[in-house]
């Protein structure tokens, strides 16, 4: 991880080059409107590993490929007519999708862990779009991050985690959404299962399209089929107390409502806001001279959900 990534700002210029240095099978980090990902084709062994070397990734963690729309995802994997009407209905946008690998499918092995499904994604990013663009092939693209730790939503994120083991760092400035996407499993017969919380409302999006409720998930995770599962993940690398009305001695305290802090998610009370702002809080944090870090709670409401699951997990990491 020695030396520095150069960063250019991600205008016309700036993509031109991205793509041109992605097309040669080198890493290049980029915005979406989630996070930060960490882009190499999909279709090269070679590049998807310098992927997994840079992030420090098990290889049993699959990657999500980045697609510019629903007619690229179909050379990739096979879509029945439930999963094509939630592409559909939520692409381009911050939805990740797990489908069946099409067989002879341009994808690097790597790329799915040795699993039967791809994960397939459509960003709504106009960086990322127009990269996606002037590629022309599928990107794999997870954040931009060492493996487990707090995930990237700007560009100085990215060069104080990766530093020299990537190509080129486009500046696209903060990304909007600020936690990663939803990931749902869309299976052969058509049944949902969400495989990790996001900026997406899954369950309202199932209550639309099938007019029902979403399934509850399987009682026990058999395998890893999806980024953002493991146990241990999002880690500050310091302990994390959740739940916290004030902070203790030695906290940095992490806001929300009408409980200030050192930090604070919103103090509005708005969990669009909350998301946007929580991996630069605990970034900060982070970076604090604090070694231990308190986090106000946060409502289940909304997306919240998808804010309690990094910081159960994020709290996970001291254990």
């Amino acid at each position: 991880m020695s030396g520095k990534a150069e960063t250019v700002l991600a205008d016309a210029a700036g993509i031109a080059r991205a793509a041109g240095i992605l097309r040669a099978g080198g890493l290049v980090a980029l915005p979406t409107e989630t996070v930060y990902g960490l882009a190499a084709r999909a279709d090269s062994a070679e590049a998807v590993a310098r992927i997994y070397r840079a992030k420090g990734r098990p290889c049993f963690n699959p990657l999500i490929v980045h697609v510019a729309g629903l007619e690229e995802a179909e050379r990739l994997a096979h879509f029945s007519t439930a999963a094509r009407a939630v592409a559909q209905a939520a692409w381009p946008g911050p939805l990740t999708l797990v489908l069946p690998r099409r067989e002879g499918s341009a994808l690097a092995a790597a790329v799915t862990a040795g699993l039967p499904t791809v994960a397939l994604r459509a960003p709504a990013h106009p960086v990322m779009q127009a990269v996606l663009a002037a590629c022309a092939v599928a990107l794999a693209a997870p954040s931009a991050n060492r493996s487990t730790q707090v995930s990237p939503t700007s560009a100085a994120h990215v060069e104080q985690a990766l530093g020299g083991a990537v190509d080129l760092i486009l500046d696209g400035g903060p990304c909007e959404r600020g936690i990663e996407s939803t990931i749902l499993a869309v299976r052969e017969n058509g049944a949902w299962e969400m495989l990790r919380p996001g900026p997406v409302d899954a369950d309202a999006l199932h209550r639309r399209l099938r007019g029902s409720p979403l399934p509850p998930p399987p009682r026990r995770l058999v395998t890893v089929e999806a980024p953002g599962q493991l146990a241990l993940h999002y880690s500050p690398g310091k302990p994390v107390r959740l739940a916290a009305q004030a902070p203790e001695p030695g906290e940095y305290m992490i806001g929300f409502g009408d409980i200030t802090g050192d930090c604070t998610l919103s103090a509005g009370g708005n969990l669009v806001e909350a998301a946007a702002q929580l991996y630069a809080c605990l970034h900060r944090a982070a970076a604090s001279k604090s070694p231990r870090i308190a986090i106000a709670p946060v409502p289940d409401g909304e997306i919240g959900a998808a804010i309690n699951d990094r910081l159960r997990r994020a709290a996970s990491s001291d254990r």
